[in-house]
């Protein structure tokens, strides 16, 4: 790793651990096996219970942040279900209203059809005063009659848009109550996930608190540290695009501002809400959860990452941070923190994905 950028990284990292920056641990790691809960004691537990405690309480808030992305991809899709019935509704309504208007149509040009008398066309020329007169009224007969036909073939193909219409209005609202209970279910999976780790935490002594904050602080900086010296800072070396620049703005401005799952400013947020947000303010629209982050987005190396580039975490995507550069990144942690900047190594890095080209 080149100095000048061990340097920079070493003096950013010890200004975030003066401020107790670095403190926040990832969302998540890799699901270790339960460990009993611990029961309130007079007796201060071991180092061995405070690392059991940290590794339940990371895996309770990872499954809170996967139930969070599976109620923040159910609450986008049920909004563009909604709006998509809403215009289908609008369809039928305007289809319904031009097949009454292809019915009067039709209706008048029958019953002038009918005036026209059910006389062969010989018989009516040879009624005729006037051969021409005939002739002339023959062929707007002729033409009528072809009008009629087209207006007819219109009043179907209406008429089965009218169908078609209804069906996909049934079937989006099939999916949109489906979606509302995957919603209600993942909701209910959040709170469960939350309520568990607040009661782990609040059978903790004060004491226990502060040595539990400090494990986590050592984890963070553990892992961070071996990203570092793995060199993988020799290879960064992008500069932030335009929108990038003004989507780290918008992500640092929100500093120290609580996380909420589920919320997307701009007075609390999580992980995904920080990320989306800011590049809405950059100027592009990017999926609104993690893990479609991750799907639907370009994928970069991590040796080719840039400012502003989106770090995704874990194996199942369910966390996700911005590059800010030196080795930083701005992110929401979880329940109990604010957004915040850690060290981009702190957690299992899943890959990187670039919102702009």
């Amino acid at each position: 790793m080149g100095s000048g950028k061990r340097s920079l990284t070493t003096t950013a990292m010890a200004l975030a651990c003066a401020a107790t920056i670095l403190s926040a641990p990832g969302v998540a790691y890799a699901a270790p096996t339960p460990t009993p809960t611990p029961t309130p004691s007079s007796t201060p537990a071991s180092t061995k219970d405070l690392e059991a405690v940290r590794k339940k309480l990371d895996t309770l808030y990872h499954d809170a942040a996967v139930a969070t992305d599976a109620y923040n991809l159910a609450e986008e899709r049920a909004e563009q279900q909604s709006a998509q019935i809403v215009g289908l509704a609008r369809e039928i309504v305007e289809g319904q209203a031009r097949l009454d208007e292809l019915k009067d149509r039709a209706g008048a040009a029958a019953r002038a059809q009918y005036r026209g008398g059910g006389l062969p066309d010989e018989a009516q020329l040879m009624l005729s005063d006037d051969p021409r007169e005939f002739l002339d009224s023959a062929g707007r007969l002729r033409q009528g009659a072809k009008a009629t036909k087209g207006l007819l073939a219109e009043m179907k193909r209406t008429q089965d848009d009218l169908e078609q219409y209804t069906r996909d209005a049934a079937s989006q609202w099939k999916k949109l109550e489906a979606g509302r209970e995957a919603k209600a279910k993942a909701k209910k999976k959040v709170k469960e996930q939350i309520a568990a780790a607040e009661k782990l935490e609040s059978q903790l002594q004060k004491e226990e608190k502060q040595r539990l904050a400090k494990l986590e602080q050592q984890a963070a900086h553990k892992a961070q540290t071996a990203w570092l010296d793995s060199g993988v800072l020799d290879e960064i070396s992008g500069e932030a695009s335009a929108q990038g620049k003004k989507a780290v703005e918008y992500a640092t401005a929100q500093i120290g501002k609580a996380y909420e799952w589920g919320a997307e400013g701009p007075k609390t947020f999580d992980c995904s809400g920080l990320t989306s947000q800011a590049w809405a303010a950059a100027g592009t629209g990017i999926p609104r959860t993690s893990q479609e982050q991750w799907k639907q987005l370009d994928r970069v190396p991590v040796g080719d990452m840039r400012p502003g580039d989106l770090i995704i975490y874990n194996s199942d995507a369910s966390h996700v941070a911005m590059y800010l550069g030196d080795g930083a990144i701005v992110h929401a942690p979880r329940p109990g923190r604010t957004v915040t900047i850690a060290g981009a190594g702190s957690m299992p890095i899943l890959g990187v994905v670039r919102p702009d080209k």
